[in-house]
Parts: structure tokens; sequence; C-alpha cells
């Protein structure tokens, strides 16, 4: 049987077309916009991604026999806000995970409620992009709008409801909203009653890998499928991305390399460390997982490329890097603030150490080990809490740099695993369908058949000596330029 794995982006929607094998047969792309209404604000319409979503299905099923089709499921962008009145019609655009409008909503939380507090009721601390701090937002700014909610959803929840009928969420996409137990596995009346919203205006869990229903036969009969086709809960998109690359079980790790770089951690047991630095998340394979999210990855070298250098050969420009472990300039990857370890909407990317002799190439590898270094900060955060990591995937744009992946695995100093299919979060929906089927027994087992490693990157000791020498460095600059980021902000306002 074939299985239909839906990416919901924030630019585009990705759809990959799996045999049960894992063999992938057809992947399709369709983009849709994206609204600015004021500085800082992200906003997308749910029809349009609905829409774009059925075009790219009957794209995907062009030439192949529809007969086949046994199951769909999801991976989407996490945090953003769906509202639907009592017609479940959408009220306004979803606002998204990268949408800025509620940094004093998010302060209220953790500075009145307290971390401690939120910590204890959800496992994590508000962030500028949860969709708690969205909620009281619009409670505040739409009173008349907040008045007619009567279900709230997360965005590939919303799909799902399209395509099924019902009302569904998963545990890893809930675990981002700041109402869920991660703990338990369930909502938080707590947080319902702090946010002031009816606990029925939630949609009902799910793990990732379990049927939510199946395709509403008016639709099944304009796709050409069975209306038997399974819809299967899918997970946001990192722990979708997670189950794609195989990255299940205790103690496996990915490291994403995308515009926000992300470590991602499963884990049998639940954790949460002392700070909040890292979030404490449901994962999708039954489990949990640990994530440290930086908000610039693979970004910091497009901008660095692109805006600075102005140039496209990005693999030209790191040919003449010779010295790795020797380099006297360092950067700070923080061009949109930093969340992991951080939480610092205010640190801003810096260089320092340069001198007479510091040349284009330097810079370019400080870019690099820039963005290595503030991974490791999370990892570092990991093995705080007696998790011991020896290997990682790696995936992301960046990842395909062969001097980036070697850079990666000696400052990380673990072995980093090249997977052969690099298709991130549509790869893992199309998994959790097989699943939801039962054409494997749990996600373990489909990641085990169906995950393949191409080569492995091996740390070695002299460089990943020199380089620790400077990791230490490295994390002297924040805490010495942390007043200078929040007073630059406040001589910027006035």
């Amino acid at each position: 049987m074939n299985y239909i794995g839906i990416d919901l982006g924030t630019s585009a929607v990705k759809l990959l077309l799996m045999q049960q094998d894992g063999r992938i047969l057809k992947i399709v792309n369709k983009e849709y916009p994206i609204s600015f209404p004021k500085p800082g604000w992200s906003q997308q319409e749910p029809e349009d991604w609905y829409r774009e979503t059925i075009a790219g299905i009957k794209e995907l099923l062009e030439g192949s026999d529809k007969n086949q089709v046994a199951g769909i499921s999801f991976g989407g962008q996490m945090h953003g806000l769906v509202v639907l009145d009592e017609k479940d019609q959408v009220i306004r655009p979803a606002i998204l995970w990268n949408d800025g409008r509620t940094a004093e909503e998010s302060d209220y939380l953790n500075r009145e409620i307290g971390r401690e507090t939120l910590s204890e009721y959800t496992a994590n601390i508000s962030f500028a992009g949860f969709t708690a701090s969205k909620v009281l937002w619009m409670k505040k700014h739409e009173p008349e709008l907040f008045a007619k909610i009567n279900k709230l959803m997360l965005p590939k929840d919303y799909l799902a409801y399209r395509l099924s009928g019902t009302h569904c969420t998963d545990v890893s996409d809930a675990s981002g909203t700041l109402f869920f137990d991660v703990k338990n596995r369930c909502w938080s009346q707590e947080m319902c009653d702090i946010c002031g919203i009816e606990k029925s205006w939630l949609p009902k869990v799910y793990e990732s890998s379990e049927a939510v229903g199946t395709l509403k036969p008016e639709l099944a009969a304009e796709l050409g499928v069975s209306e038997h086709v399974v819809v299967a809960a899918g997970a946001g998109d990192n722990a979708a991305a997670a189950v794609g690359t195989g990255t299940v079980g205790d103690g496996a790790c990915n490291i994403s390399l995308g515009t926000s770089g992300t470590v991602f951690i499963s884990s049998e047991k639940f954790g949460v460390d002392q700070h909040n630095a890292l979030h404490s998340f449901d994962h999708a394979d039954g489990s949990y997982h640990l994530m440290g999210c930086m908000l610039s990855a693979a970004s910091c070298n497009k901008w660095w490329m692109d805006e600075i250098i102005g140039t496209k050969e990005y693999a030209k420009e790191q040919e003449g890097i010779q010295k790795l472990g020797e380099n006297h300039v360092y950067f700070l990857p923080y061009l949109m603030g930093e969340r992991s370890p951080h939480n610092d909407p205010d640190a801003r990317g810096t260089f320092i150490g340069l001198s007479m002799d510091s040349t284009r190439s330097d810079m370019t590898q400080a870019v690099l080990e820039g963005v290595a270094f503030a991974l490791r900060d999370s990892l570092e955060v990991a093995k705080s809490l007696g998790i011991q990591i020896t290997r990682t995937k790696i995936c992301g744009g960046g990842a395909k740099s062969p001097l980036w992946r070697k850079i990666v695995a000696n400052v990380l100093n673990i072995k980093v695993d090249v997977l052969e299919n690099e298709e991130g979060p549509a790869l893992g929906g199309a998994m959790l369908a097989a699943v939801a089927c039962g054409d494997y027994k749990s996600v373990a087992e489909a990641a085990e058949t169906i995950v393949k490693i191409k080569e492995t990157i091996e740390p070695e000791p002299e460089l990943a000596a020199l380089y620790e020498k400077r990791y230490q460095q490295f994390k002297k600059i924040y805490p010495a330029c942390k007043q200078l980021f929040s007073s630059m902000k406040e001589n910027m306002s006035h």
C-alpha cells in the first residue's frame, strides 16, 4: 500500500507519496502567501493551506494507482493559532509561530503566573511564539472575535479536521501550546483557567500514529481514492522530522541545520532542566523529547553570503577554509534574537576577535563555527540532565555542506550520521500513517526499516581538542555582551 505524508510548512506545503517499504514515489510542493500586516506580525489564511493541499494531493496521485492509497498523515508548523466559531468557520487569519506581537502576554505569563508554576503545569515556560500568549493577545485586542471562539486548533490539525471531520491534535504539537500537561499527556485545566478559556475549545488529543478517522466520503470521491483511507494525527514539524530521520528511542539525537537550528533528543524518561533552556515535549514515538531551538542557523550563512559578501557560490567560499580549530574570529549567531538556551529576544549577531590579518575566509569560517558552538550550548544543557549523546543524525539545508558537517562533528565531539533520504517532516508523516494502518507495529519499527544511513563523520581527537578550547572562549562572549544588547535596544527605542 501507499501513504501520503503532508508537511505543512510556513511558505509551502510539501506532499510525499511513500510505498510501504519506505521508497519515495513522488514529491510535490505547493506554495501559499504569508502576510505581515504590521512589523513583527506574521499571518496566513487556513483556507490557503487546505486549497493547496487538495491540489497537491491530486497532482501527487496523477498516474499512480489511487486504490493503493491507505493512509494520510502530517508534520506541521507548530504553535500557530487557528480559531473556529460554532459553525467551524475560521474567525481570523492564523497567527504563526514566528509572529512577534505577543511579547507582553508572554512576559505576563512568565512574570505574573511565574516560570515555576508554568513549568509545573506544562513542563515549559512561555515563549512569544507559543499558542497561549496568542490567545491572551486576542482576548485583549480582539474581544469581539474572542467571544466567538468555539475551537482552538493548530495548523496541521485544521487540515486533519478538513479531511476527516474530526477536531483533533497530537501530543507533540499540543506540547507547544502551553495549554498541555506534557508529563501526563493531557490538557491542563489550570492553564485553561489562567488564560480564561473553556477546556471544550481544545480538540481531542491523540498519539501521533493514531487514526483520528477516515477521509470524508465526498472528499474521497473528489480525490478518486477509497473512503477507507485512514487519517492519522501526525506530529509537530520537529517531531515528524525526527521520525523521518529515525530519531526515536532513548537517547537518539537529530540536529537540523535549517533556517532555524534544532537539537532534538528523544528520551524514554520525562525530564525538565531547571532553567527551562530546552523545550520538554512529548514525542511522536510515544515517549518524550527535549529540544533546543536556535532562531538563526543556516540563515546566518545565507545572510553572510547573500547580503554581506554578495555571492551565491556557497561551496566556493568554503574552499578557502583550511585551518579548522585555529580561527581567532568568533561569531554570535543571534541575528533574530535567541531562544535556546538564552531566551533573549534582544540578543544580536556579533563578530569579535577581528585583527588586521583577519580574512574573508576567517569570517566565513566563524559564521559556520558560531552556529555549531550555539548548537553545543543546547547539548551541554542535555548533558547537565545526565543525558549522554555520542552520535547524531543531521538534516536541513546547511547539512549539505561537508565542511559544516565536519565542524559540527568536532565542535560537539560526537559522530554525525548522514541520511540517504532526507525528506524530514513529510517522510515522518507518511511513516506515521503506515503505523496507523498497521503496516508497522510501532514508530520505532517503521524507523528501523525505512531510515538508512549513507555515511558517518567521526570527530578527530586533535581537532575536537582544539575546538574544546575555542568553545570555552565562545561561552564567555554572550554573557559579556548581554547588558550591551539590552541597552542598545533601549537606545533604539528612544
